[in-house]
């Protein structure tokens, strides 16, 4: 018998089969609205960017003829002798150099440029002074005044280095604070002055300034339906504008900023807008028109109205359909998936209403939450019993702990009472009083660590009596660390091995060191360190410190501190072994920050 071939749809997922349905049928409309839209963008820019494409040559040409005349009167400023003469000359006396300054001051004034609204374009020189040789001269510009100014090398501007690197060559730029008055950059025409007679000398730089109110009576001339004309330079950088925004950088699509040639002009559509440029690679400008298609679109033919009333109907109708369906099926469905992706064993599960179905789909979704509320239980279950286990496990350790303590710190008095009488057995028997207090710490399992600071200096009290203070003890603990929480009774042991496996023997010479200090703001490095001469076996230590079933002989003391570290705070805290320099054992806690106000909370 012929098999019959699986269905590709089956392969997908239900969701994924309605959307593919639903884009087979939309998608014809749209493609037909696709391709009457294009056409009304062919047509738009067949009859409307050739009209553009003039009008932008026509200013273009309105721009570069003022820009001409600019020019021309910055090379009469250049090649007057009063300009030429004005380099510094030993020779001259205060009165010539006066004189000079006076006369090219006046020369610079007589060119300004008055305008229609009473802005004037401002004609200015700034004379290289590198030894101050017109000292009586001003040295800032005041607000919009045309003039001679003089500048050293040590308050050279940066428009100023960079128009003598230019050599002789002008540029338009935006010269940001060049007016104190004002905040905002002024559009200047830059240019070098080089001395004629000398060849190699520069006299300074003259600056042309308010260029732009007259470029934006040039724009006025123009007129475009909601456009923007921007005149920018070769890195795209608005120089004037009949907007806001000199200064910034005017995006443009990637076929605008192509300038393959020395000059020409040329247009594109792109997003919502034509774009009309007119560029000069030479001068480093461009000429934009900036033209929305929206404000033109408005006088299409009734054929894209027509199609999109189509389209839009033809989908509203294609919604509703889909939707019955995505709210009788699909959102259910969507909403078990979720609640089965994010579930968490333990999680509660909220109740959902599709629960109440009686077809196939709510039978599946209630037999999901049953399940789930099953899980549950197991799991909560097996972690009160966890919990239960490691308390229990607290609580054998503790008692472990607590008659070895005591046993030694009895041991401790006998020894003093035997070899020395009674004299001291009160002051030993107040400091084992003060053991056993810290000790129980009201039932606590944490306390501070100053608190176990007080325990441990009791301890070590018993302990020098007892060795007659034949060992030195040192305290580094830092005073922002004993709020934090510790387990009880975890220097103790630490300082008891220090002692007997350490410095007993070593009279005087020995010494042991208690620091505690933070790290990286969330742990707290507690360390016991002495200088005993014993090497101890570390290897020997660490087994006993994490294997499950140490050596007795080797003590419990130590791994019972581990083992309360991380009962308490986790297997990333714990207690470690190290050799100390030159010789010595270093025993180190690492404990997580925590502070016991926060921790009662």
């Amino acid at each position: 018998m012929r098999s019959i071939p699986a269905n590709p749809l089956t392969r997908m997922s239900v969701n994924y089969q309605l959307i593919l349905l639903f884009l087979l049928m939309v998608s014809p409309v749209f493609m037909l609205q696709w391709y009457g839209n294009m056409k009304a963008e062919q047509i738009l820019k067949r009859n409307v960017t050739n009209a553009y494409l003039e009008l932008n040559k026509q200013n273009w040409n309105l721009l570069n003829r003022d820009m001409e005349s600019i020019n021309r009167i910055t090379m009469t400023i250049i090649q007057n002798p009063l300009t030429q003469q004005m380099l510094p000359d030993d020779t001259d006396t205060v009165v010539t150099r006066v004189g000079k300054y006076e006369a090219l001051d006046k020369l610079l004034k007589s060119y300004s440029i008055g305008g229609d609204d009473g802005g004037a374009v401002a004609f200015s020189l700034y004379v290289n002074d590198p030894n101050d040789d017109y000292s009586f001269a001003p040295k800032v510009r005041q607000a919009s005044q045309a003039g001679v100014f003089f500048v050293s090398d040590r308050n050279q501007p940066v428009w100023f280095r960079e128009a003598l690197q230019k050599q002789g060559k002008g540029e338009l730029k935006i010269i940001d604070h060049f007016d104190p008055s004002s905040d905002q950059g002024t559009l200047s025409y830059v240019r070098a002055v080089n001395n004629i007679s000398h060849g190699n000398g520069v006299v300074g730089v003259l600056v042309v300034t308010k260029l732009e109110r007259m470029i934006e009576n040039d724009f006025r001339s123009v007129h475009l339906p909601d456009g923007e004309i921007y005149l920018t330079d070769g890195s795209d950088r608005i120089l004037a504008s009949t907007t806001k925004g000199a200064g910034s950088k005017l995006p443009l699509p990637p076929d605008a900023k192509d300038m393959t040639t020395m000059e020409g002009i040329l247009d594109t559509v792109h997003s919502d807008y034509i774009y009309v440029v007119n560029y000069s690679y030479l001068l480093q400008q461009k000429l934009v028109y900036r033209i929305p298609i929206h404000s033109l679109l408005q006088q299409q033919s009734e054929l894209k109205r027509v199609i999109q009333f189509i389209s839009i109907v033809y989908s509203v109708l294609a919604f509703v359909v889909m939707m019955y369906f995505w709210r009788s099926l699909m959102n259910p469905m969507q909403k078990l998936v979720h609640v089965i992706r994010s579930y968490v064993p333990g999680k509660p599960v909220r109740k959902t209403a599709a629960r109440r179905r009686n077809d196939e789909l709510g039978v599946l979704i209630s037999s999901v939450y049953d399940m789930a509320d099953r899980l549950n239980h197991l799991v909560n279950d097996k972690y009160q019993h966890e919990i239960k286990q490691k308390e229990a496990q607290l609580q054998i350790l503790y008692q472990q702990i607590n008659p070895h303590l005591l046993y030694n710190t009895l041991e401790s008095i006998y020894w003093k009472s035997t070899l020395e009488g009674k004299g001291e057995s009160a002051e030993m028997i107040k400091e084992l009083s003060k053991l056993m207090k810290i000790g129980l710490s009201r039932g606590r399992e944490l306390i501070t660590i100053g608190e176990e600071m007080e325990h441990a200096a009791a301890y070590i009290s018993l302990q020098q009596r007892r060795y007659e203070h034949t060992f030195r003890v040192e305290w580094k603990i830092l005073e922002d660390v004993r709020a934090l929480l510790i387990p009880k009774i975890t220097l103790q042991p630490l300082i008891e091995n220090a002692i007997i496996h350490g410095v007993k023997n070593m009279g005087e010479d020995g010494e042991i060191v208690i620091s505690a200090e933070r790290q990286n703001d969330d742990k707290v490095i507690v360390r016991v360190e002495d200088n005993g001469f014993r090497e101890a076996d570390l290897n020997a230590i660490r087994r006993t410190l994490l294997e499950e079933q140490p050596d007795p002989s080797l003590g419990y003391g130590i791994r019972n501190i581990h083992q309360r570290v991380r009962l308490h705070f986790g297997a990333a805290y714990g207690l470690d072994y190290t050799r100390n320099q030159p010789h010595g054992t270093v025993a180190t806690i690492t404990l997580p920050k925590r502070e016991a106000v926060s921790a009662e909370q």
